[in-house]
C-alpha cells in the first residue's frame, strides 16, 4: 500500500469511527417497565385509577403532633410486607425508603420481562434519587444513648443510614452489575436520576438502567422541614390541604414512597421483545445560583427549554405539562411565571398531581414520570385538584381542574429543588 492509499485508508477508518460514535450518541431511550409504591396506590393499575378519579392519598399522622410538628398532614403510604419476598439477611439492610424502592423495582422488572435469570446474565445499571435516610440515624443515636456500646448496633443500620441505601440494596437483591450510584438533588433527585440514566444509554455506555426515586415518610424525616413553616396547616380538611397553584394555598403536604422505571436502548428492547411504554426524548437541567431556598423562573425556563431542545420539540408540540407545583406560595408563583413565558397561547394542558399525592420529595421526579406515562398510555390528563381560585401568576395558565380525556403524544415533566436544582424531562409516545 503506497502513502496515498494509506492516508485514504486512515481517513476512511477515522470517518467510520466518527460515524459509529455519532450513532452511539444518538441511541433512542425507552421505558420498558415501571413500578410504583405511593399514597395513591401500590401498583400501576391502582395508581392509574386514582389519577383518573382525582383520588387524594393525604391524611393525619397524630404522632407528628406529639413529636412537635406544626402539622400532622402527610401522604399515607402503606408499609410493604417483605417477609414472604426477601430473606432476613436481605431485609436487615433495608431502610424504609429502600423497602419502598424494592417493591417498585420488583414491579418494574416484572413488566419489563426481566426475571432473576435475565438479571444474572446481563449487565443492568441502577441510578436512584434519594437525599436522606433519617430514621436509622436517629435510631442509632437513641440506642447508644441508652447503652453506650456500638457492638449492640448490629450490621444493618450502616446500610440503612447511608444516602446510597437504595442503590446498594437494590444492586445486591437484584444482582445489578452496571452503573450504580445515588443522585442527591433535593426534590429533583428522582427526575435527575432518569435524566442521567437516559444520557448513559443515549451515549451507548449502558443498554439498561433501573432509574427511580425513593422518599421515607417517617416522622423523623420531615421535622426540620416542618420547622420552616412550609407545610399546610389545613388540619381540618386534609383532602383539600394540598392546593397547587391555588390562590389560597398555605404550604405543601409531605409524602413519599418509591417509583422505578426500567430505561432501555430502543434497539435492545426491540430485539428482546420488551414492552415499550414511552420514549425518554429529552432531559434539561439548570441551577438557579441564588439563595438556597429561592426559586427562579429563569432557572425553570432554562431546564424546560433544554429538555425540549434535546427532544427536538417546541412548546407548541407539548400536549401536557406535569408541573412541579407543591402548594407553597413562592415556589408555585415562580413556576407559573416560567410556564407562562414558555406556554402562553399554546395548547398544552397543565396540572400538578401533588394535589393528590402531596409532595413526594426525593421520589417526586420519578413518580411523576410514572404518572405521566400512565396518562399517556390511557389517554387522559389528571386534574390539578383543589385549584379553585387562581392568583395573578397562575391565572394565565391552562390548568386542568377535572380529568380530561385526550390523546397524549408529548409530555413535559418538571422537578425543582432546594439549592436551586432544576430538572425537566420530555416523554414521547412510541407509535
Amino acid at each position: 500500500m503506497n502513502k496515498v492509499e494509506a492516508l485514504g485508508a486512515c481517513e476512511l477508518s477515522e470517518r467510520m469511527i466518527n460515524d459509529h460514535n455519532v450513532m452511539m450518541r444518538n441511541k433512542r431511550v425507552v421505558i420498558t417497565g415501571m413500578g410504583i409504591w405511593s399514597c395513591i396506590g401500590t401498583s400501576k393499575a391502582e395508581v392509574a385509577e386514582s389519577l383518573r378519579m382525582g383520588r387524594v392519598g393525604i391524611g393525619h399522622e397524630p404522632a407528628r403532633l406529639d413529636y412537635g410538628y406544626q402539622s400532622d398532614l402527610t401522604g399515607l403510604v402503606p408499609e410493604p410486607e417483605l417477609k414472604p419476598l426477601l430473606h432476613r439477611r436481605l431485609r436487615a439492610g433495608l431502610s424504609q425508603e429502600a423497602a419502598y424502592a424494592f417493591m417498585a423495582s420488583k414491579e418494574a422488572f416484572e413488566q419489563a420481562g426481566m426475571d432473576e435469570e435475565y438479571l444474572l446474565n446481563h449487565e443492568v445499571g441502577v441510578i436512584f434519587g434519594n437525599d436522606s435516610s433519617s430514621k436509622p440515624v436517629i435510631e442509632t443515636d437513641r440506642m447508644l444513648v441508652a447503652r453506650p456500646d456500638t457492638e449492640l448496633l448490629g450490621s444493618g443500620l450502616i446500610f440503612q443510614s447511608m444516602n446510597s441505601t437504595v442503590n446498594m440494596n437494590l444492586s445486591s437483591i437484584f444482582h445489578l452489575r452496571g452503573v450504580n450510584f445515588t443522585v442527591s438533588a433535593a426534590c429533583a433527585s428522582g427526575s435527575h436520576s432518569v435524566g442521567l440514566g437516559y444520557l448513559l444509554i443515549k451515549q451507548g455506555l449502558q443498554d439498561v438502567v433501573l432509574c427511580g426515586g425513593a422518599q421515607e415518610v417517617n416522622q423523623f424525616a420531615m421535622a426540620s422541614f416542618d420547622a420552616l413553616g412550609a407545610f399546610s396547616k389545613r388540619l381540618d380538611d386534609p383532602l383539600r390541604a394540598a392546593r397547587p397553584f391555588d390562590r389560597d394555598r398555605d404550604g405543601l403536604v409531605p409524602s413519599g414512597g418509591a417509583a422505578a422505571l426500567v430505561l432501555e436502548d430502543y434497539d435492545h428492547a426491540v430485539r428482546r421483545g420488551a414492552p415499550i411504554l414511552a420514549e425518554v426524548a429529552g432531559y434539561g437541567f439548570s441551577s438557579n445560583g441564588g439563595g438556597i431556598s429561592q426559586p427562579s423562573d429563569d432557572g425553570s425556563v432554562t431546564a424546560m427549554a433544554r429538555a425540549m431542545e434535546m427532544a427536538g420539540v417546541t412548546p407548541a408540540d407539548i400536549d401536557y405539562v406535569n408541573a412541579h407545583a407543591t402548594g407553597t406560595p413562592q415556589g408555585d408563583s415562580f413556576e407559573a411565571l416560567a410556564l407562562d413565558r414558555l406556554f402562553h397561547g399554546q395548547p398544552a394542558l397543565i396540572s400538578s398531581t401533588k394535589g393528590m399525592t402531596g409532595h413526594e420529595c426525593w421520589m417526586a421526579g420519578a413518580s411523576e414520570l410514572v404518572y405521566c406515562t400512565l396518562m399517556m398510555q390511557e389517554g387522559f390528563v389528571a386534574p390539578n385538584v383543589n385549584f379553585e381560585n387562581p392568583d395573578e401568576a397562575s391565572a394565565p395558565l391552562n390548568i386542568v381542574t377535572k380529568t380530561v380525556e385526550k390523546p397524549l403524544h408529548t409530555i413535559l415533566s418538571n422537578s425543582f429543588g432546594f439549592g436551586g436544582t432544576n430538572s425537566a424531562v420530555v416523554l414521547k409516545k412510541v407509535e
